[in-house]
């Protein structure tokens, strides 16, 4: 008897037979191995289709945090699925990248990051993540005009007053900030580089913190994103001096920016955007883009944005991976130059 196993020799008439197992048996594979590759194209199709968890590696009240609630009702009301913002603060937003960059790359882990996400990594002395590479960068969403802001105690007014003041007093000042590789540390140790001041940080875990000893005149100045000290500063009882941006805040039109009042060659403006783990299919970028670019440019949204003291910034993946690539060597100067190192 003819045997018909792999690699036997087959009777004539069962080659037309064979050839039609053959084909059988690659369709069969071929029909398994495209069942889930068509599945996550029809999931990514749907997205979301429950809630997103968007990490924002900073506490309550700092402008990352005003940024995800204001976008994340509009998302929702778009997309009819929560985007519910999780705040995770620590270790100058290292925390909140971690847990993006270990998260599954289906949309349903996403991360609003601003300037620490590349400044806090050159801060340790092994890199906890590639703030580039083990991320797919999205979208930048804004730009956030800085302002330095002084206790009332301190006798000045303008920004040439305060330069003289510190000038004449080196290392008799402090200078707050949210923690060391915060946005607002980085706001800081820019201006006081381009300033020649000596000043000594003082960071904190907790805006109200900061805020208490700047109410107290022990804190005597701090650069803060407008966004952050807004409402604050609209009460009266912290004085700003100029905002860092090459033009003045939309929401503080009275306020001098640096450019002008003093400083010329100092631009520093606070961007933000939305980033998610490494691998991200394009379709689930593609949804972020669209949407999200859309809700950045509806008056309300603007109206609302300006008026916190940010400027609305919607990008596309490409132009917000060319940012982060230039800004990161920026970072990593400074930070040598200063040399500043968490141990």
């Amino acid at each position: 008897m003819k045997s018909f196993g792999i690699g036997a020799r087959q009777a004539p008439g069962s080659r037309a037979f064979g050839a039609v197992v053959r084909l059988a048996v690659v369709a069969g594979l071929a029909a398994v191995s495209f069942a889930p590759a068509s599945q996550a194209m029809a999931a990514e199709a749907k997205y979301p289709v429950r809630p997103v968890r968007l990490v924002v590696p900073f506490p309550p009240g700092a402008a990352s945090d005003f940024l995800g609630r204001t976008l994340g009702v509009r998302l929702f009301e778009t997309w009819g699925q929560q985007v519910v913002v999780d705040n995770r603060p620590g270790a100058g937003g290292i925390l909140g990248g971690q847990i993006v960059a270990g998260a599954a790359p289906d949309g349903y882990t996403m991360a609003l990051i601003g300037t620490p996400h590349l400044a806090a990594p050159l801060l340790q002395r092994e890199l906890p993540f590639r703030p580039i590479e083990d991320f797919t960068m999205v979208m930048q969403i804004a730009s956030l005009a800085n302002v330095l802001v002084v206790a009332q105690q301190l006798p000045v007014k303008t920004l040439p007053e305060f330069l003289a003041h510190a000038k004449s007093r080196p290392g008799q000042l402090n200078m707050g900030s949210a923690g060391i590789g915060s946005g607002s540390h980085m706001a800081g140790e820019f201006f006081r580089q381009a300033a020649g001041i000596d000043t000594v940080h003082v960071p904190f875990k907790l805006l109200s913190d900061a805020l208490s000893e700047m109410f107290a005149g022990r804190v005597h100045y701090y650069v803060f994103p407008v966004a952050a000290i807004a409402p604050v500063l609209r009460e009266g009882r912290l004085r700003p001096i100029a905002v860092t941006s090459g033009k003045r805040a939309s929401g503080f039109p009275d306020v001098p920016a640096m450019t002008e009042a003093g400083m010329p060659g100092f631009v520093y403006d606070t961007w933000f955007g939305i980033i998610g783990p490494a691998k991200l299919p394009a379709r689930i970028v593609d949804r972020w883009v669209t949407d999200l670019g859309k809700i950045l440019r509806e008056p309300d949204t603007v109206e609302r944005m300006l008026k916190s003291g940010s400027d609305p910034a919607p990008s596309t993946s490409a132009e917000f991976l060319a940012l982060m690539k230039a800004e990161y060597p920026r970072y990593a100067k400074l930070i040598k130059q200063a040399n500043l190192r968490i141990d």
